[in-house]
């Protein structure tokens, strides 16, 4: 996530400022940076485990791997969301009073382009494993 200041060649993310081109790493410990950055990448380990849950149990829908993966997917976005209300009421709260032109750039979209993906996913795991759990068994064929 980063935001740019509009008509100058300087722009900020969670890991390093930039200016110039000259990217540096960031050297004040800020409390709300520090907190965006543990629920990204608390986000993006669930969104991992959720998706490879998903994938593994993909042969057998019945199976809890499903639902445990929706689950972690939903989570993932519900981390994302919370990192990115932080992250967006932080930066505007301080970019809008000092500065006039500045605005949040690509990898900003891309976070809320990611949130609902998460979220949706998730929902349509939890919604498949609901409905194999619902469906009967397959009756066994007896040899008579």
């Amino acid at each position: 996530m980063q935001y740019r200041y509009s008509g100058n060649a300087a722009n900020q993310g969670l890991w390093r400022f930039c200016i110039n081109r000259k990217c540096h790493a960031h050297t004040l410990t800020v409390a709300f940076w520090d907190a965006t950055r543990a629920f990204m990448l608390l986000s993006v380990l669930g969104c991992f485990a959720g998706v490879v849950l998903g994938v593994t149990a993909s042969k057998r829908p019945r199976s809890r791997r499903v639902r445990t993966g929706g689950i972690a997917l939903l989570l993932s976005g519900f981390l994302a969301l919370l990192a990115l209300a932080i992250y967006t009421g932080m930066t505007v709260n301080f970019f809008g009073k000092r500065y006039i032109d500045w605005r949040f750039s690509w990898s900003y979209i891309l976070g809320w382009i990611g949130i609902i993906l998460a979220l949706a996913a998730g929902i349509l795991q939890l919604c498949a494993y609901q409905r194999s759990a619902s469906e009967p068994a397959p009756a066994s064929v007896s040899d008579s």
